[in-house]
C-alpha cells in the first residue's frame, strides 16, 4: 500500500511538473508595419503586460504564456492572411489578440481562425459590418463598434454648434463604415453633410480630393482615414490650399503622430477615440509607464483586457482548447463575480481555479454587449498650443 501511495504521488507531482512546463502560445496579429504602426507600438506592449503579468504571478494552471506575433500591415488582407495561417497551423496558439483594422480583422477571421476554431479578441476592429458577420463564437472585441463612434462624433460636432461638415473616409471597411455611421446621426441630429467621398491610402498628392472637399463646402472637414496614410495627406493638402482650418477625427487619426506633424496648425480641431476613465484606466496607465510604453495612445488599454480575457477564460474553462474556452469569455468579462482591475490577474485566475467567478472590468471598464464587442466610452480631445489635450469623456 505505501509503494502504491508513493508512486501515486510521484506520478501527481510528475503531472504537475508537465502542466507547468507546457508552453501556451498567444498570437498577437496586429499591423507592425502600414499606416497605424505608430498606434501599434503601444497596443502590443499592452498585450503583452497582460501576458507578463500572468507569467510572473504563477497563477495560471494551464502552462506558462509565450508570445508569438504576426503582422497584418493595418489594410493588407493577403498579409492578414498568411500571418494568422502561421500563427495557427506553424506555431498552434491557442488563441489571438487581434487583427487591429477591420478588413483584415475579417479576412483573418472567415479565411483562417473561424474555418480553424481559434478565438480572436480585436482590440481596435470597429467596423459595424463585424457586428453581425458569423462568428461561430471565436470572435470578440475589446473595442466598440463604430456604430455607436458615429452617434459620439455627430453629438461632439453639434455640442460645438458645427451644423455642416464634408466628410472623407479611407476606401476600406473601417473607413467606409464610421462614414455612414456617422452620417446617418448627424443627420438625424439636424446637421448637413455636404460631401461624403473615399479616398485612396498611398497616393503622393490629395489636391484634387481637397478640392472636391472644399466645393461642397461645410464648416468642418471629418478625416475619416489612418494617421500614417491618406488620412495625413488629405489633413496637409487641406491646410497648405487653405480649403479647412477646423478637422474632426475619429479614432483612426487620434496619436502623438499629429501633434508631432501638425501641431499648432490644427489648433481647435478635435475628435475621439475608444477610451476609458476611472479607476482601472489609472491603474492601466502607471503600470504602462513602469513598462516603458504609453497607456494612454488610443486601443493600448484594449489590448491589455484582450490578452487576459483570452487567459481568463482559459482558467475558467480548465482548458487551452479555443473549442471549449471560447464560451467563457462573456462569462469572465461580464460576471457576475469579483471585480477585477488590471494588476489584479493573479487574483482572478486563483478565484477561477478554485471555481469561483469573476466579473473582469480591466483597463477599460469592460463589459460586452451583443454577445461579443464592448459597449464602448469614448475620449474627447482637442488641440489646444499645439498639443493634444483631453476634454472628457462620454
Amino acid at each position: 500500500m505505501k509503494k502504491t501511495l508513493l508512486a501515486t504521488t510521484a506520478a501527481l507531482v510528475v503531472s504537475a511538473a508537465a502542466v507547468q512546463a507546457q508552453e501556451v502560445k498567444i498570437g498577437i496579429l496586429l499591423g507592425f508595419t502600414g499606416p497605424l504602426e505608430s498606434l501599434v507600438m503601444h497596443m502590443a506592449p499592452g498585450a503583452e503586460l497582460a501576458i507578463a503579468e500572468i507569467n510572473a504571478s504563477g497563477a495560471f494552471g494551464l502552462g506558462t504564456l509565450a508570445t508569438v506575433n504576426g503582422d497584418t500591415g493595418c489594410i493588407d488582407a493577403p498579409l492578414a492572411t498568411a500571418s494568422a495561417e502561421r500563427l495557427i497551423t506553424a506555431e498552434r496558439v491557442a488563441g489571438i489578440v487581434g487583427g487591429d483594422c477591420s478588413g483584415v480583422t475579417g479576412a483573418a477571421l472567415q479565411n483562417v481562425a473561424r474555418p480553424n476554431g481559434v478565438v480572436m479578441v480585436s482590440p481596435s476592429a470597429t467596423s459595424p459590418a463585424l457586428s453581425t458577420v458569423e462568428t461561430d463564437g471565436y470572435f470578440y472585441r475589446t473595442a466598440p463598434s463604430d456604430a455607436r463612434q458615429g452617434v459620439v462624433m455627430a453629438e461632439n460636432i453639434l455640442d460645438r454648434g458645427i451644423k455642416s461638415v464634408a466628410v472623407t473616409y479611407t476606401n476600406n471597411d473601417y473607413g467606409k463604415g464610421l462614414a455612414d455611421s456617422f452620417a446617418a446621426a448627424y443627420a438625424e441630429r439636424g446637421g448637413t453633410v455636404t460631401i461624403n467621398a473615399a479616398h485612396e491610402d498611398g497616393k503622393a498628392d490629395y489636391t484634387a480630393e481637397v478640392g472636391a472637399l472644399a466645393a461642397a463646402g461645410g464648416d468642418a472637414l471629418v478625416v475619416a482615414g489612418y494617421i500614417g496614410q491618406g488620412g495625413s495627406g488629405i489633413l496637409r493638402a487641406s491646410l497648405d490650399t487653405g480649403a479647412f482650418d477646423t478637422f474632426v477625427f475619429p479614432d483612426g487619426m487620434v496619436g502623438q503622430e499629429l501633434e508631432a506633424n501638425f501641431g499648432p496648425e490644427i489648433n481647435g480641431s478635435f475628435g475621439q477615440n475608444p477610451a476609458s476613465a476611472g479607476e482601472g484606466a489609472g491603474i492601466f496607465h502607471g503600470m504602462a509607464t513602469a513598462g516603458g510604453f504609453d497607456g494612454t495612445s488610443p486601443f493600448s488599454a484594449e489590448s491589455y483586457d484582450a490578452a487576459a480575457l483570452i487567459v481568463l477564460a482559459m482558467q475558467a474553462a480548465g482548458s487551452t482548447d479555443p473549442k471549449v474556452y471560447k464560451d467563457k469569455i462573456l462569462d469572465v468579462a461580464n460576471g457576475p463575480g469579483e471585480r477585477i482591475l488590471p494588476g489584479e490577474l493573479a487574483k482572478a485566475l486563483e478565484i477561477l481555479k478554485a471555481g469561483g467567478e469573476v466579473d473582469y472590468d480591466g483597463a477599460t471598464g469592460v463589459e460586452l454587449v451583443n454577445g461579443r464587442e464592448a459597449a464602448g466610452s469614448y475620449r474627447e480631445i482637442e488641440f489646444v498650443d499645439g498639443k493634444l489635450s483631453v476634454i472628457r469623456f462620454r
